[in-house]
């Protein structure tokens, strides 16, 4: 008796609970570390800002000597990157720009629209026209970052802005996990290489193209192993290749039940599968194993179908590998559907849709065809309407789940 097919989210458990992250560590400089996955905690080991300083451009004063129609001596100028040293009496204040050191014994900063110039005993004054408070446009020691304070934890992957405070904290170079190497290649002898004159009866060959660049999206070191014939030996000593060089195997295609899939007899031979099928459309051809120390996923032919296991089921996956901690829980929303939607029970629906916000809400629409061989269906499209695996069709004005597309598809 054929076991039931693994759900999406039963498959994803399982690979994940299978998974271990890299370990291997290594050195790179700030410039090289956007996308890259904390090795190690991060803690700072200076305040941020390092000192009491102006949060605008104006005079900086004790709030409590602030009186109406009592003038402040103007005792000198504090700039940033040239503090105020001098000692600074009773009745005394000083022009600071925004950033200068904040001088000793003063405790506010009136921004420079709120005063009135003026002079006492000769010498520049000022009046206040607002009373203000012990602290006011003062950024104080620390309030951006604590010395000691931790800042990434580890499986921290690193963001544009992260960089930007790494560096204000002094670092010039920081611990990473190395790069996941996966490998890749297409198989079929239907398949030409773009650039090639389409032969009758061939098609260009698109999933590895599309597959590199989601998984360059990812931030793994990708091994492209190219395309191949349908022809054991030459499979068979790519998949050896990538047993040798790589962490993980993709393959696009040859894990069906043709009589020229024979990506699936050299995994029986090299390897261990745990599943072949996992009930999502388009998808349904997914193979999981491993092959010594190289993790393996099998994603179909079809086009779409390659490019929504390859986000759903595989991302979360090697985001594991590469150590990254991050939630791998989809944020489903919640749209009203313009149009009708054909689906039979027994496997989850991926069907490629685009949504847009209307006056009462998010409204989404299927983007024509929903065959799993037509890459504009992706290309034309933002999201994905998702529907259960037990849900029947469903007539427009109805409430249903998307997904809107991940940075591997934007």
């Amino acid at each position: 008796m054929q076991k039931p097919m693994l759900s999406a989210e039963q498959a994803l458990q399982q690979m994940l609970a299978q998974v271990t992250p890299l370990v291997q560590q290594e050195t790179v400089v700030l410039s090289k570390a956007l996308d890259r996955v904390l090795a190690e905690p991060v803690c700072s080991d200076i305040n941020v800002p390092g000192y009491d300083n102006a949060a605008m451009d104006g005079y900086a004063l004790r709030a409590a000597e602030v009186k109406p129609d009592q003038p402040l001596i103007v005792a000198g100028k504090a700039l940033a990157g040239h503090a105020f040293t001098d000692v600074i009496p009773a009745g005394y204040c000083v022009r600071i720009t925004t950033g200068a050191v904040l001088p000793a014994g003063l405790d506010s900063v009136v921004m420079q629209e709120q005063v009135e110039l003026t002079e006492k005993s000769n010498q520049p004054a000022i009046l206040c026209q607002l009373q203000p408070t012990s602290g006011e446009h003062v950024r104080r020691a620390g309030e951006d970052v604590a010395k000691g304070q931790q800042v990434f934890a580890a499986g921290h992957k690193i963001r544009p802005a992260d960089l930007g405070l790494l560096a204000s904290l002094g670092f010039a170079q920081i611990k990473v996990v190395r790069r996941l190497k996966v490998a890749i290649f297409s198989t079929g002898d239907e398949l030409l290489p773009p650039g090639q004159p389409l032969l009758a009866g061939h098609i260009y060959d698109s999933n590895r193209y599309v597959m590199a660049a989601m998984l360059q999206r990812l931030g793994v070191e990708v091994l492209d192993l190219g395309l191949l014939a349908d022809d054991l030996a030459q499979i068979e000593q790519a998949f050896t290749t990538a047993m040798a060089e790589a962490d993980v195997l993709i393959t696009s295609a040859g894990v069906s039940v043709g009589d020229a899939d024979y990506t699936r007899q050299i995994l029986q031979k090299l390897g261990k599968i745990d599943f072949w099928q996992v009930a999502i459309k388009p998808g349904k051809p997914f193979a999981f194993g491993k092959l010594d120390n190289c993790w393996f996923f099998g994603l179909p032919g079809n086009p779409v179908a390659a490019v929504v296991t390859l986000e759903q089921l595989v991302q979360p996956v090697l985001r594991k590998l590469s150590g990254e901690a991050a939630d791998v829980t989809p944020s489903l929303l919640q749209a009203v559907c313009s149009v009708p939607l054909k689906k039979q029970p027994g496997r989850a629906d991926y069907q490629r849709g685009w949504y847009w916000q209307g006056e009462d809400g998010l409204n989404v629409k299927t983007l024509g065809s929903q065959s799993s061989g037509m890459l504009s269906s992706i290309a034309n499209a933002n999201c994905y309407i998702v529907l259960e695996r037990d849900s029947a069709s469903r007539p427009a004005g109805e409430r249903v789940s998307i997904l809107p597309f991940s940075d591997l598809l934007r």
